[in-house]
C-alpha cells in the first residue's frame, strides 16, 4: 500500500464535495504440551459452535488475550522472524494470556524489489519454525494460538485450498490444528463472565496478486456465519453470567466490501453489540492512532474526522428518566487497528475487566521488555464505550467496581513496589499537579496467572464534565531495580470520552468506505473531465476562437473571461482533443492490460476499470470478475495522477504558446519610440535572448521550462505505474498493455513539439 495514500489524499478533496479450538490428533509432543502455572479446561460445547476455556488461577472477573498481525516473515528480512523468537517468546511466558491471536500478513510474499508477489514456501517455512520456537520458550499450549490469513498470504491463489501454492493450508497453526472453517469463536469463562471471541478470514475466495488484493470481501453467507457465532450465547437459559463480545479479522472495516446484497460487516457488529473489532493490515506507515468508534447514526461512506463523534448525541443516554425505564444504551463497539510486527515490532494485550474492554500496545523496538504494566481501570477516557459506559455510571445500582483503581503488571522478577498518580491539568499555573499518590497492594496473594494491584480511592473526587481533566500513571520497580511507567492516559468516571482527531493520513484510511467511495470518485472524474472536453467544443467551435478570447481577458481581466479563454484551449492543438476524448472513452470499454493475476502458469486475465476478468476453475471454465474494488489502486492513480494532470498540462502549453504569439506580434508591431513602455498582454513573462524569440523556440521562454518539468514528473510517476505493473503481472509494454504505457507519453510529446514555435 506503499505508493497509494498520495492518492487517497486526492481524492477524499473531490469525494467530500460530492456528496473454538478444536482439540485433533497431533503428530508430536509439543502439541500436548500444557500451558505453565495455568489450567485452561477445553470442554465439548453441547453447540458445537464454540470452544470453551475455562481461565483459572487468576485474578476474579478479568481475562487477557494477546494480538500479533501483519509479521511478515521475509527471506529478504530475516531479522523478522529472529526478533520475533527472541523478544515474543519470553513475553508471552511472562504475560500468560488465555489466548494468542495473530490476525493475518504472516509472510510477505514480496520479491526484494517488492514488485513481485507471489507465495514463497520458504518464508512458510520459517513461519512454522519460528512459531514453534516461541510456543517452546512461551511455555503455552499450542491450542491457544490462532492465525488467520492476510492478503499477504494469499497472493495469486487461484481458489482457496486447491493450489500447491496454499502454503497457508500446510504451515499455519489453524490448519495444524484443524480449524479449517472461515470462521471461529472461543468463549472464555472465569466463573464470573463469558467473553466471547470470533474470528473470521475475509480473504477472497479467488485472490489476485498485489496490487489489486488490498480488500476484504465478506460474503452473505460468511455474515451470516459470524453473526450466528455471535449470537451463540444471547438464548441461554441454562447460564446467567454476562457476555462480553470481541471480533477479530485481517482487514479494517473501510477496507473491507459489502457483500453482494449490500450487507456490511458494521451492521452485523452493531445488530450484536460487540465492544470491540481488532484488526491490522494498515500497519504503522498512516500513522498510530488508527482508531475508530462506530455509531449506529454514523454515515456510511464518510466517519466524522473527530472521535468520539457520538458523545454529543448520547449525552442523554444516562439520563434518570430513561434509567427508570430502562432505555438501553445505543448500539456501538470500537474498532482497534493495531501496528505491525514487520517495522513497528508491536504486541497488543487486550484485557476484559468486569466487562470493560481496553488494550495496550507494547512497542519491541528497544529489545526486551521487563516490566508490563496495564492500567485496567478507569479506562482510557479516549477509547472508552460512550453510551454504555454513561449509562452504567449514570443507571447502576451497584458501583463497588469503581472503588478501586486497578492495572494488570507482568514481571519475569518479582515486584517490591507499584505506585499510582493522578494528576490535575486544570491548574492555575497550566502545569500538571499531582492530586493522588498512592501504593497498589495485589488483590490476590498468590495467583499464577498475572498480578492484579489495586488501590482504593474515592472515585467521587474525580467526577468532571471534562473527560481529559484528570490523568493516570502507575509505576512499578522489580526486586532488581527495574522500573517501568506507564504512558500518561486522560480518565472520565463518569463516562464522558475524549474527542481525538485523525490526521489527514488517518482520516484517508479509517474515516473513508472506500469500496462505497471507489465508483463516486471515479464517475465523478468522467463527468467532470468529459465535461470539460466537450462543454468549449460546443461553445467554441472555431479553432482560431482562442486568441479572441484571449484578447477578449487580456482587455477585461475578469475570472469569466479567463474561463473562457483556458477552456478554448483544450482543442487549440491538432488531434489533442480528439485523442483525449477517445482515450476516456478507451478505458472505459476495453481492458487496460493482459496479465498473469496468479502466481502459478495459469492462463492470463485482462485487467478493466471493473475488476479481472478471469476463466473460473471452480466453474466450469466460465469468466468471472475479481478485483472490485480492489482495482481502485491501478485505476485511480492512473486516472487522477496521470490522465488529469496530462490534460491540464496540455492546456497550459497551449495557453503558453497564446500568450508567447501575442507577445511575438505586439513586439514587432511597436514603434522604436515605444521601446521603453510595457508591451501589450503578458509580455514580461518573458526576458528574450539574443534572437530567441526571432527563431520561435523556447530558448528565453522560462515558464515554458518549468512545464518541461512537470511534464517530466508526469511521466516519472507514469513510468513507475507501468514498471511496478509490469513486474507484478509479468507483462511486455508493447504488448500486454500497448495503449496504456505509451498514449501518455505521446501526446505529451506531441503537445510539447506543437505549441513550441509560435505561429
Amino acid at each position: 500500500m506503499g505508493f497509494v495514500f498520495l492518492i487517497f489524499s486526492l481524492l477524499l478533496f473531490s469525494s467530500s464535495s460530492i456528496l473454538a479450538i478444536h482439540s485433533s490428533p497431533t503428530k508430536n509432543s509439543s502439541q500436548h504440551r500444557r500451558r505453565r502455572n495455568v489450567e485452561n479446561i477445553y470442554i465439548s460445547n453441547p453447540k458445537p459452535m464454540s470452544d470453551i476455556i475455562n481461565v483459572v488461577g487468576g485474578p476474579d472477573d478479568i481475562v487477557w488475550v494477546v494480538q500479533l498481525s501483519d509479521l511478515h516473515f521475509s527471506v529478504h528480512n530475516p531479522e523478522r522472524a529472529d526478533d520475533f523468537k527472541e523478544m515474543i517468546g519470553p513475553a508471552l511466558s511472562m504475560i500468560n494470556p488465555s489466548l494468542v491471536l495473530v490476525t493475518g500478513d504472516l509472510t510477505d510474499g514480496k520479491s526484494k524489489d517488492l514488485l513481485t508477489m507471489k507465495q514463497d514456501e520458504k518464508e512458510w517455512k520459517e513461519y512454522q519454525h519460528t512459531l514453534e520456537d516461541v510456543i517452546k520458550r512461551s511455555g503455552l499450549d499450542e491450542n491457544i494460538f490462532y492465525d488467520l490469513k492476510g492478503n499477504h498470504d494469499n497472493f495469486g491463489m487461484p481458489s482457496g485450498g486447491i493450489s500447491s501454492s496454499d502454503f497457508y493450508s500446510k504451515y499455519s497453526i489453524n490448519s495444524q490444528l484443524g480449524r479449517t472453517g472461515q470462521v471461529n469463536s472461543f468463549t472464555l469463562e472465569n466463573g464470573i463472565r463469558k467473553v466471547l471471541l470470533v474470528g473470521f478470514d475475509s480473504a477472497m475466495a479467488v485472490e489476485l496478486r498485489g496490487p489489486t488484493n488490498l480488500f476484504g470481501h465478506p460474503t452473505d453467507n460468511l455474515l451470516n456465519e459470524i453473526d450466528s457465532k455471535l449470537s451463540q450465547w444471547d438464548e441461554d437459559d441454562t447460564s446467567i453470567e454476562p457476555v462480553t463480545k470481541i471480533v477479530f479479522g485481517h482487514f479494517p472495516l473501510s477496507f473491507s466490501a459489502a457483500t453482494e446484497s449490500k450487507v456490511t460487516l458494521k451492521e452485523v457488529f452493531l445488530n450484536q453489540s460487540i465492544s470491540a473489532y481488532v484488526c491490522g493490515h494498515l500497519h504503522t506507515r498512516f500513522g498510530k492512532n488508527l482508531k475508530r468508534h462506530h455509531y449506529s447514526t454514523d454515515s456510511h461512506l464518510f466517519s466524522s474526522k473527530t472521535q468520539n463523534n457520538a458523545r454529543s448525541i448520547v449525552m442523554d443516554i444516562g439520563s434518570k428518566e430513561n434509567c427508570s425505564e430502562r432505555i438501553p444504551p445505543p448500539n456501538e463497539f470500537w474498532e482497534w487497528e493495531m501496528g505491525d510486527w514487520r517495522t513497528s515490532r508491536v504486541m497488543r494485550v487486550l484485557a476484559v475487566d468486569r466487562g470493560q474492554v481496553s488494550f495496550l500496545d507494547i512497542d519491541f523496538q528497544s529489545g526486551h521488555k521487563k516490566i508490563i504494566v496495564f492500567p485496567t481501570f478507569p479506562q482510557d477516557s479516549r477509547f472508552m464505550l460512550t453510551s454504555s459506559s454513561l449509562y452504567q455510571y449514570t443507571c447502576s445500582d451497584d458501583l463497588s467496581s469503581y472503588s478501586n483503581i486497578r492495572a494488570l503488571v507482568f514481571s519475569a522478577s518479582p515486584i517490591t513496589n507499584v505506585t499510582v498518580k493522578i494528576f490535575d491539568s486544570k491548574s492555575e499555573s497550566g502545569n500538571l499537579i499531582t492530586v493522588m499518590k498512592q501504593s497498589m497492594t495485589k488483590s490476590v496473594a498468590e495467583t499464577p496467572r498475572g498480578n492484579l494491584y489495586t488501590a482504593p480511592w474515592n472515585f467521587t473526587a474525580f467526577e468532571d464534565p471534562s473527560p481529559d481533566r484528570f490523568w493516570l500513571q502507575i509505576e512499578a520497580i522489580d526486586i532488581k531495580g527495574h522500573s517501568t511507567m506507564t504512558e500518561l492516559r486522560p480518565f472520565s468516571i463518569n463516562g464522558i470520552s475524549c474527542k481525538f482527531s485523525w490526521t489527514w493520513k488517518e482520516f484517508s484510511v479509517m474515516g473513508c468506505q472506500w469500496d462505497a467511495l471507489y465508483h463516486i470518485i471515479l464517475w465523478t472524474f468522467y463527468i467532470v473531465v468529459l465535461s470539460i472536453l466537450i462543454v468549449p467544443k460546443v461553445f467554441f467551435p472555431v479553432k482560431k476562437m482562442q486568441y479572441s478570447l484571449f484578447k477578449n481577458f487580456k482587455a477585461e481581466k475578469t475570472i469569466g473571461k479567463f474561463t473562457f479563454w483556458i477552456l478554448s484551449e483544450i482543442y487549440a492543438v491538432p488531434f489533442v482533443w480528439l485523442s483525449m476524448l477517445g482515450y476516456l472513452v478507451y478505458l472505459i470499454l476495453f481492458p487496460w492490460l493482459y496479465g498473469r493475476a496468479f502466481s502459478d502458469e495459469m492462463p492470463r486475465g485482462y485487467m478493466t476499470f471493473r475488476g479481472w476478468v478471469l476463466k473460473s476453475n471452480i466453474d466450469n471454465g466460465n469468466t468471472m470478475l475479481v478485483g472490485s474494488p480492489d482495482i481502485l489502486v491501478v485505476v485511480l492513480p492512473h486516472l487522477l495522477m496521470v490522465v488529469l494532470p496530462s490534460i491540464v498540462l496540455s492546456v497550459i502549453l497551449s495557453a503558453e504558446k497564446t500568450v508567447y504569439l501575442d507577445y511575438v506580434l505586439s513586439r514587432s508591431s511597436k514603434r522604436e519610440n515605444d521601446d521603453n513602455e510595457e508591451s501589450i498582454g503578458c509580455g514580461g513573462l518573458y526576458e528574450s535572448g539574443e534572437n530567441g524569440f526571432a527563431n520561435g523556440y523556447a530558448g528565453g521562454r522560462w515558464i515554458r521550462k518549468i512545464l518541461y518539468l512537470a511534464s517530466a514528473a508526469i511521466l516519472m510517476k507514469h513510468f513507475k505505474n507501468c514498471r511496478a505493473l509490469v513486474k507484478a503481472y509479468e507483462m511486455n509494454p508493447l504488448v500486454h498493455f500497448p495503449i496504456y504505457s505509451f498514449f501518455v507519453p505521446i501526446l505529451l510529446a506531441h503537445v510539447i513539439y506543437k505549441t513550441m514555435r509560435a505561429k
